[in-house]
């Protein structure tokens, strides 16, 4: 018979594999910026000519466009607030669910929609509102796959595991590029902007389901699980962030608007400026890119 002294056993905490919490983390932040990038591209080559009116002249048209691109810059930091506030609140594995399927649904959307000669004013709206949604997808995506690295490192390697989510971002945009140049090698031009244009982001999907399928088999973090246990959940996490962190969120956000701003002038403005205005090809500016990135 049991002693009444005996410590009853402690509770076992199911933990993740390394292998498959870098997958999940590297494998989301891939398809989110590939489904990012593809519009960048997209913004330039496809949309100033399906999406706008035909009387807008190109330049006003490519600009109207570029507008549409920047809505993801207003509602990344939105996406970031928003989904880190609910991985503070109910886990992070529902929240990068979450942002995946944001993003997911937003891209397909784009490769559905019909353009300004079918529907007028309400096409470029509608792009704009799908832009939106990948701005907010990817805003509490690429916070939310660092988060699920770093909290399932193991000590002492924490920058190793945070390394794998940024690897995303390159990979995206090279399998970004290369879906173009592929559709470019394989169909005319006339079959391009009539609807090969759409296959990348009717495709997204099948990588959106691969990366669920990853994602909801994880446990939730340690870290997290250890605050859930101990009930010290905080009620309003960006209000602590400004109050206790607020420096180094200022430093992080001018590190931030620097990269990306040298970053999409190389590819997005430089797309648009090599192809339009200096006599590049399209074929020839996107493996210019494709080989710089690399």
């Amino acid at each position: 018979m049991a002693s009444s002294n005996s410590i009853p056993a402690s509770k076992e905490v199911a933990t993740n594999s390394k292998l498959r919490v870098l997958t999940a983390s590297l494998v989301g932040t891939t398809i989110e910026f590939f489904d990012f990038y593809i519009y960048a591209t997209a913004a330039v080559i496809i949309f100033p000519y399906l999406f706008f009116p035909a009387s807008t002249d190109p330049m006003t048209a490519t600009i109207q466009s570029l507008a549409t691109f920047a809505i993801a810059f207003i509602a990344r930091p939105i996406g970031a607030a928003l989904f880190g506030h609910l991985g503070d609140r109910i886990g992070r594995k529902a929240t990068l669910v979450a942002a995946l399927l944001t993003m997911g649904i937003s891209t397909v959307a784009i490769g559905l929609l019909p353009t300004y000669a079918q529907i007028g004013i309400a096409a470029p709206l509608l792009l704009a509102l799908c832009r939106l949604g990948q701005g907010l997808g990817l805003g509490g995506e690429w916070s939310g796959a660092v988060l699920l690295a770093t909290e399932n490192a193991p000590e002492g390697k924490r920058a190793w595991y945070g390394m794998f989510p940024q690897l995303g971002a390159p990979i995206g945009f090279i399998l970004a590029t290369g879906s173009f140049l592929t559709l470019g090698a394989f169909m005319s031009e006339a079959e391009f902007m009539a609807w090969g244009w759409r296959i990348p982001f009717i495709s997204s999907a099948l990588l959106v389901i691969v990366g669920l399928w990853i994602r909801l088999k994880l446990h939730e973090t340690p870290a997290f699980q250890k605050v859930l246990d101990k009930q010290k959940e905080v009620n309003i996490p960006f209000i602590q962030v400004f109050k206790k962190h607020s420096r180094m969120l200022v430093l992080g956000t001018i590190a931030a608007i620097c990269t990306f701003v040298v970053f999409y002038l190389t590819t997005v403005f430089a797309l648009q400026w090599g192809t339009q205005q200096l006599g590049y090809s399209r074929e020839e500016f996107l493996q210019l890119q494709l080989v710089a990135t690399l």
